[in-house]
């Protein structure tokens, strides 16, 4: 009996000359991230180390890129939790103490990792297009190893979201007469606030340290609520890492035109 020979598997990968066969515009998408973050970076880096027109002394208000602010040469009210006794050189932002965690937050977050991977990296720039890497090693080495310290970066971005929302409640109570009063103001402070945490709790580490561990969600139901609760933030996680970028730049440049006295607040109640 003849044997009918048995076709071997193929030992090389299809040889493709084409980066891909899409046929839409897949490079719009990284163009606009790079684009995007690179706007936000611009303008940060600008208003951090720029150490002025962050205070509003007449409404308390305090832009969250200065928060806390800790040198000796802070304006005069802006410290709530009081300054250092030194002056920070230039090249330091006022907070320190805060801004580099924030960073590294943000950096190794899950979505941000993909959209810098892509569009700056180009690890691959767009899915079902070819990388022009030549090798794949994920996050096995140094310094992408590092990502993993997201998790703990979490629990400290959540400590200084608590303290935004405190910032943001005091002004309230700093009105014309030094009372309760609202403004223009309050109100972005208070909305960005509320991104903030819809961001921070959104978080793929957030949601693994409420219930990612659980073995049994019926013996924990407490744990089992809140976890369901941030896996229907975390859907939408993408968005808020976005409009977080916006809501801070819109915070910002509004305390530093009214600091500037380029424009007035509008108050709704004094």
């Amino acid at each position: 009996m003849t044997q009918v020979a048995q076709p071997r598997p193929a030992n090389k990968r299809a040889q493709i000359s084409a980066p891909t066969f899409r046929t839409d515009n897949w490079r719009l998408s990284p163009i606009l991230t790079v684009l995007g973050l690179a706007g936000f970076v611009g303008y940060a880096t600008f208003r951090s180390f720029q150490q002025d027109h962050y205070w509003v002394e007449l409404y308390h208000y305090l832009t969250p890129f200065y928060s806390p602010c800790l040198s000796a040469t802070c304006e005069p009210g802006s410290a709530v939790f009081g300054t250092l006794p030194w002056a920070f050189p230039w090249f330091m932002p006022f907070a320190a103490a805060t801004l580099p965690f924030l960073l590294l937050f943000r950096l190794t977050c899950y979505y941000y990792r993909k959209a810098y991977y892509r569009a700056i990296w180009q690890a691959p720039t767009a899915c079902a297009v070819r990388e022009p890497h030549r090798s794949y090693s994920g996050e096995t080495r140094f310094p992408l190893l590092g990502q993993n310290l997201h998790r703990y970066f979490f629990w400290i971005a959540g400590a200084i979201a608590v303290l935004n929302t405190y910032d943001a409640l005091v002004a309230l109570f700093h009105g014309h007469n030094g009372g309760f009063g609202i403004g223009l103001g309050n109100l972005i402070l208070l909305a960005n606030v509320v991104l903030l945490w819809c961001y921070t709790l959104s978080c793929h580490s957030c949601r693994h340290a409420f219930g990612g561990r659980l073995r049994s969600f019926s013996r924990h139901p407490v744990r089992y609520w809140m976890w369901t609760q941030i896996s229907r933030l975390n859907t939408r996680h993408m968005q808020f890492a976005w409009i977080t970028l916006g809501s801070l730049v819109l915070t910002d440049l509004y305390v530093a035109l009214l600091s500037s006295g380029v424009i007035t607040d509008l108050r709704f109640f004094n």
